[in-house]
Order: structure tokens, then C-alpha cells, then sequence
């Protein structure tokens, strides 16, 4: 049984391990390589289980990725889990800054690095876009959070409301609509 777990935080540290270098753009930009791991390959959570660990990796401070390991190794091995995801996907992230610093300062000013850095940020652009794609089509099952995404969307791009105000008032939200639900739900059996 020692074993089993062992292998299992092993697994889980690996996989996150690999995660981590091969992404590049941050947290958002590993969701697309974090769901296939863990849902499609591993078969370690359900489609709607990641998109909870998102959102609520989302919401907590810090980095989304290292949230998300956290969140989703905690899921599935507990603490231990958790402690394996997130020191594997931040071993090799901690060492790549590291050395890209040294090497960044001394070739700064060069065109091809220049050039790198233009041809990396819309490719960084449509990996968040994929990830957006990816969170909306299970994350908006229907026209009550529709309007809640929208409404959302309107704040933060009309009224800049600050994006942590946002996540209050979508905890809020998500409350008052599963209780109206319910009461109709309640008001329908009691009509039939």
C-alpha cells in the first residue's frame, strides 16, 4: 500500500515536473497541458473537476499554475499530493529563470533575442485564449451563468472593477442563483 501511494506522488510530481518547462506565459497557459495530463491521460479527475481546480486556483493569490497543482495534486493524494504537484512544477521553473536571468542580462540588447520575444507573445496570446475556450464551454452550462460572464466581462472592461471585487461577487452569484433554483425547484413539486 506504501508503495501505491509512493508511486502515485511520484506520478504526480513527474507529471507536473514535465509540465512546467515545456509551458510558456504562466499558469494560464499550462491549463491546456495540465487538463490533458491529468484528465485525458491519467484519468486522475473529471473534466469538471479541473475546471473547479482552475477556478479555484483563480481566485487564490499567487501564481494560477502553481495554484492548480496544488489544488488538483491535493485532490487526488491529499496533502502530500499537493506538496508533490507543486514542487514539481516549480523545480524547473525556479532553475529556467534562474539561468535565463544571467543569460537575459548579457544578450538584452541583441535584435534576434528582441525578435524571440515578439514571436513568443502571440503564441503566449492563443495559448490563454485556448485555455479561455476550454474553461467557458464547462463553465457556462446555461443562460443564468451566461449573464453572470457577461455581466462580468462588462464590469472589468467598462467600469474596471477590480478583479478580486469580481470573484466576491461571483461566489455571491453563484450562491443567490443555486438557491433560486432551488426554490423553484420547490415551488414546481409543490404544484405537482
Amino acid at each position: 500500500m506504501k508503495d501505491k501511494k509512493f508511486r502515485l506522488l511520484l506520478h504526480l510530481f513527474w507529471t507536473f515536473f514535465k509540465i512546467s518547462p515545456i509551458t510558456f506565459g504562466g499558469g494560464f497557459a499550462m491549463m491546456p497541458m495540465i487538463k490533458k495530463a491529468v484528465v485525458e491521460q491519467r484519468k486522475w479527475l473529471e473534466k469538471e473537476e479541473i475546471i473547479d481546480a482552475f477556478a479555484l486556483a483563480q481566485s487564490a493569490p499567487g501564481s494560477v499554475g502553481v495554484n492548480s497543482s496544488a489544488f488538483i495534486g491535493y485532490r487526488i493524494a491529499g496533502f502530500k499530493g499537493a506538496l508533490a504537484a507543486t514542487i514539481g512544477i516549480m523545480i524547473p521553473t525556479f532553475f529556467i529563470v534562474i539561468a535565463l536571468s544571467l543569460l537575459f542580462f548579457t544578450v538584452r540588447d541583441q535584435p534576434a533575442v528582441e525578435a524571440a520575444f515578439k514571436g513568443i507573445r502571440p503564441v503566449v496570446v492563443a495559448l490563454i485564449a485556448y485555455a479561455a475556450i476550454l474553461t467557458f464551454r464547462s463553465s457556462v452550462p446555461d443562460k443564468a451563468t451566461l449573464v453572470l460572464l457577461l455581466t462580468a466581462l462588462l464590469l472589468l472592461i467598462v467600469l474596471h472593477i477590480h478583479p478580486v471585487l469580481l470573484v466576491f461577487a461571483g461566489l455571491a452569484s453563484g450562491i443567490v442563483v443555486h438557491f433560486v433554483r432551488r426554490s423553484k425547484k420547490r415551488v414546481e413539486e409543490a404544484k405537482s
